[in-house]
Order: structure tokens, then C-alpha cells, then sequence
């Protein structure tokens, strides 16, 4: 006879797990430990590197397919509409049937569409990978966390916590390392058979190091699937205009606005829903609520000022024709920031001081940004090495207090962490989107409007502009011997030099809005946090001068008496 897989489990205090569908903890000697850390890195890397690598060779893979520019775009977009959305479901699938065989079922279908990939070369069929990846990242990112709370011991998980969640972040730079070498083994199918490589040893992993058993309890209610139907739709529409609005262009393509309408109105539906329902999937009356808001809307600004260094530092160099094997110290130079970024926040953490991490990050990050707003057309990787280095630390180390601070909520009320989850990763992941959204709209902008500037002070009139075209014009002199061709070619290398320098202007205002967002974000916390202080100090005061009340009028009635 079965056993009731739902039955409550007797648990050793130090076993009990902490939620519904998290693992226990038992205790583990210590060369268990370190495989299960070891899988938990691998687990977390195989979650992130092979979107990494795709968003890293976007224009190699281009080539390769013989795709233009908006089509191959949506590589990274079909990976975040999947891993956004999975959300919704997967904590529950998780509490309910446990969260190894969601990870192990799933990476198998990545495993096998990875491998059939890889005898087609076809774009449709590589955005079917990016939606297997999509789905399956979304559980390994939390599968990397459990392996290592099984890592550490007891008074060590909150760092645990920090190193599972810092890992991930890692997966660009890394990407960025090795991924030219990848190219060369066999273009496309170099990065592809790289990345089965990585989900087969990760799945071999799973399956060898098993994570612990866990309180399963059943939680899945029909209306749980009408709120994804609705919801997920609603982001991948949301996540197609991000990604494509500024190639496209949000006012030229009418699919962008029809798009954004359908996905406001697919998402309005689902909280609407989820807002009348008796056990919401979503809580959205706790998602409303100052704190979390609050917390979503920090979270959302620091990874549009974390967009800078993507967006800014390393698309100005690829603008001006660096590869990723150009780029490889500032790349080290970014790994570095985000290993002693998990390193610190891991030694520092503390649950009654979550505002400072996040503090001194936008602080770092600001300072980084305004160090990038004096860059020129001569600026290569080497100047941007301490300030990337120091925007990798800013993003590492906030992460794990930012979570820390809607965890309270979760724990009080566990029906909320589907709710918490879907926050955070959209925070991430939308905040990510709209980030190199939000800067690369306004990039196109400003270097509009400085190639306008620069343009109209570039009249012959002007001696200088006209000695300029006659020493390029004289460039040509060995090459061409027509000498009407000589001066266009002259006038032509004029432009480009000017439109080179509108480009390097336009960025420098790019790091320069990143350092305002920053500055603003930093001063409204740092406000908040001193209006919470006065506001304390208040109730002290006000509670002393009431208890001072109550003891004059115990002291008259006890006088009386006598």
C-alpha cells in the first residue's frame, strides 16, 4: 500500500523545512556538503550561461542564420517570456510535487531540443531553445539556492543564500571570456554544443546529488491556471515591446502598440481575477501595499542603472567594432567586481540591516556612472576596468539583502511566496528589459540630437572645418585621381568622424542619467529611512510623556487615598 506523499513527515528540529516544497535540512558531513555545492554552481551556471552566451554573439548568430537584426532579437526576448512567466507555477508545482522532478523533466526537454537544434539551422528552431532554456532556468535558479543551504551548515544560510543567488549574475562576463573560442570550434553549433554539454552534466548532477525530501501539500486550484493563461501571454507581449521597441522603433511599427494594449489588458484581467479569488495565487492585496511597492520599484531602478554596464560601457565598444576577444580584461575585470561583491554581501549580510548593502551599492554605482561620463572616442576596455569593476560589486551585493526584505512576509504568510517570487524575478527580468530599453531609446535620441549640433557648425565657411577636408581630401590623393572623388571621400570621412563623436556624446548622457537615477534612488531611501527614525523617535516621545501621564494620575489617586 502507498503512502500519502501529502502525509505531514515528522521532522528533527533542524531538519524541518523552512516552506512547503523547500527541502530539508538534515545534517551532511562535510565532502556531501561540497558536492552539493558544487552542483548547486553548476546548476546555477547551466541556468544563466546559455542565454549568456546567445545575448553575447548576438551578431555572429545573425550571420549564421542570415537573420536581420530585429529577428535575431528575439532570441533573448523568447528566453525571458518563458522565464518570467513559469513563475506563476512553478512554486506550486513545486509544493505540490516537488521541485526535482519539474528540474529533471524540464531539463530533459532542454537536453533534447538542444541536441535536435543542432542538426537544423533555423531560427525558429534556436528560439524553441531559448523557451526550453527559459522555463528551465526559472528552476534551476532556485534549484542552485536549496543545493547550497545543503551546503552550509545551520548558522551559515543566509550566506548560502547570498553565494546561490550572486553565482547567476556571473553568467555574462563569463560568457564573454571563452564564447570567441566557442565560435571558432563551429559557429553557431560551437555555443550550442557547449550548452548541452553543460545541461547534460548539470542533469547528471541532479540526478546523482538528490536534494533532500520535503513537506508536500496540495495547493493547485483550477483558477491557478486561468491566472497564467491570462498572465503569461500578457508578459511575453510585455517582454516582446521591451526587447523590440527600440529596433522597431515604438511609433513606427504598429505591431509594438497593438502589443502593449493586448498585454495590459491580459494582465489588468489576471489581477483582477487573482483580487476576488478566496486563496489567490497572487496576493495582490500584499503586493499593493506600501513596503512591497516600494521594494519592487528599488529593485526595478537598480537594475535600469546595473543596464548601463551592458547598454553603455560594452555596447559603445562594440559600436565602435570591438569583438568579445578585445574585451576579455574588462570582462575579468567585471567577474572580479561580482565575486567580491557575493564575497562581502556573503560576510555581511544581516537581516536587521538590509538598507546599508543596498546603500552603498547605488552609492558605488553612481560614482561608477559618472566616472564613465568622461569618456571620449579614445576611450578603450582598459579606462572602463575600475568603474565596471565597481558596478559588478554594486550589483552582487545588493542582491541578497533585496530579497531579504520581502522574505519577512513570505514567512509569516507562506501563501505570499508565489507572490514574492514573481515579484523578484519580474523585478529582475523587466527591470532588466526596461532598462536597456529606457537607455537605448534615449542613446538614439541624444545621438540625434548631437549629430544635429555637430552637423550644423560643419559649414566650409568655417576655416578650420575647411582646412580639416582638405587634409582628408589630400589623404586621397595617392588612391584616387579624380579630384571631385577626392573631395567626397574627404567630406565622407568628415561625417563619420562627426557622427563618431555625436555617438561617444550620446553615451556619456547615457552614464550620466544612470548616475541621476542612482542619485535619486539613493537620496528617496535615505529619506524614507530618516522619516522612519523621526517617526520612532515620535512614538518614543509620545509613549514616554503617556506613561509620564499615567504615573501622575496613579501618584494623585494613590495621594487621595491616603
Amino acid at each position: 500500500m502507498k503512502s500519502d506523499p501529502y502525509a505531514p513527515r515528522q521532522w528533527l528540529p533542524h531538519e524541518k523545512p523552512t516552506l512547503p516544497g523547500s527541502p530539508s535540512t538534515p545534517l551532511h558531513p562535510w565532502h556531501r556538503r561540497i558536492a552539493y555545492g558544487l552542483v548547486g554552481v553548476l546548476v546555477s551556471l547551466t541556468g544563466g550561461l546559455g542565454n549568456a552566451l546567445v545575448t553575447a554573439n548576438l551578431t555572429n548568430l545573425q550571420g549564421s542564420f542570415g537573420a536581420y537584426s530585429n529577428e535575431i532579437a528575439w532570441l533573448p526576448a523568447v528566453y525571458l517570456m518563458t522565464n518570467v512567466s513559469i513563475n506563476l507555477l512553478l512554486v506550486k508545482f513545486r509544493q505540490q510535487y516537488g521541485l526535482r522532478v519539474f528540474t529533471e523533466a524540464f531539463l530533459v526537454l532542454y537536453v533534447l531540443v538542444t541536441f535536435f537544434h543542432l542538426f537544423v539551422n533555423d531560427l525558429s528552431t534556436a528560439m524553441m531553445v531559448r523557451a526550453a532554456h527559459g522555463i528551465v532556468g526559472a528552476a534551476l535558479s532556485s534549484l542552485s539556492i536549496y543545493y547550497q543551504i545543503q551546503a552550509f551548515p545551520a548558522k551559515h544560510r543566509l550566506k548560502a543564500l547570498t553565494v546561490g543567488i550572486g553565482i547567476a549574475q556571473m553568467a555574462t562576463p563569463l560568457a564573454r571570456l571563452f564564447s570567441s573560442e566557442l565560435l571558432a570550434l563551429n559557429e553557431w553549433r560551437g555555443l550550442y554544443l557547449f550548452e548541452l554539454g553543460l545541461a547534460l552534466v548539470s542533469l547528471a548532477g541532479v540526478l546523482l546529488m538528490k536534494l533532500p525530501p520535503s513537506d508536500r501539500i496540495k495547493v493547485f486550484e483550477k483558477l491557478d491556471f486561468l491566472t497564467f493563461m491570462l498572465m503569461t501571454p500578457g508578459m511575453a507581449l510585455l517582454c516582446g515591446v521591451l526587447s523590440l521597441g527600440k529596433i522597431d522603433w515604438w511609433r513606427e511599427a504598429p505591431w509594438i502598440g497593438w502589443s502593449l494594449a493586448a498585454s495590459m489588458v491580459l494582465i489588468v484581467s489576471a489581477l483582477v481575477v487573482e483580487h476576488h479569488r478566496r486563496n489567490p495565487l497572487l496576493n495582490t492585496r500584499w503586493l499593493s501595499s506600501g513596503a512591497i511597492i516600494r521594494l519592487g520599484l528599488i529593485m526595478i531602478l537598480m537594475r535600469i542603472v546595473l543596464s548601463e554596464q551592458n547598454t553603455g560601457a560594452i555596447g559603445y565598444l562594440q559600436q565602435i567594432g570591438l569583438l568579445n576577444d578585445q574585451m576579455r580584461g574588462l570582462s575579468v575585470a567585471i567577474l572580479l567586481g561580482m565575486i567580491a561583491g557575493v564575497f562581502c554581501s556573503a560576510l555581511t549580510v544581516n537581516p536587521k540591516k538590509l538598507p546599508q548593502p543596498i546603500i552603498i551599492s547605488l552609492a558605488l554605482m553612481m560614482f561608477a556612472s559618472l566616472m564613465d561620463a568622461h569618456s571620449n572616442s579614445l576611450t578603450r576596455p582598459e579606462n572602463f576596468y575600475f568603474s565596471q569593476f565597481l558596478l559588478g560589486f554594486g550589483g552582487a551585493f545588493f542582491l541578497a539583502p533585496a530579497l531579504l526584505a520581502g522574505i519577512d512576509g513570505v514567512v509569516a504568510e507562506p501563501r505570499n511566496l508565489v507572490s514574492f517570487s514573481v515579484l523578484f524575478g519580474m523585478s529582475q527580468n523587466i527591470g532588466g528589459l526596461l532598462g536597456a530599453a529606457w537607455l537605448g531609446t534615449f542613446l538614439v535620441v541624444r545621438e540625434k540630437f548631437h549629430s544635429s549640433q555637430l552637423t550644423e557648425q560643419l559649414t566650409l565657411a568655417n576655416p578650420l572645418v575647411a582646412e580639416r577636408v582638405n587634409s582628408y581630401t589630400a589623404a586621397y590623393g595617392g588612391v584616387l585621381n579624380d579630384g571631385y572623388l577626392q573631395s567626397v571621400q574627404g567630406l565622407s570621412q568628415l561625417q563619420s568622424i562627426a557622427s563618431r563623436e555625436a555617438n561617444t556624446l550620446a553615451y556619456n548622457d547615457v552614464y550620466l542619467l544612470t548616475a541621476a537615477i542612482a542619485l535619486v534612488t539613493l537620496v528617496w531611501i535615505l529619506w524614507r529611512l530618516l522619516w522612519l527614525r523621526i517617526q520612532a523617535r515620535r512614538a518614543q516621545r509620545q509613549a514616554a510623556a503617556m506613561a509620564a501621564r499615567q504615573a501622575a494620575t496613579a501618584a494623585v489617586i494613590a495621594s487621595e487615598g491616603q
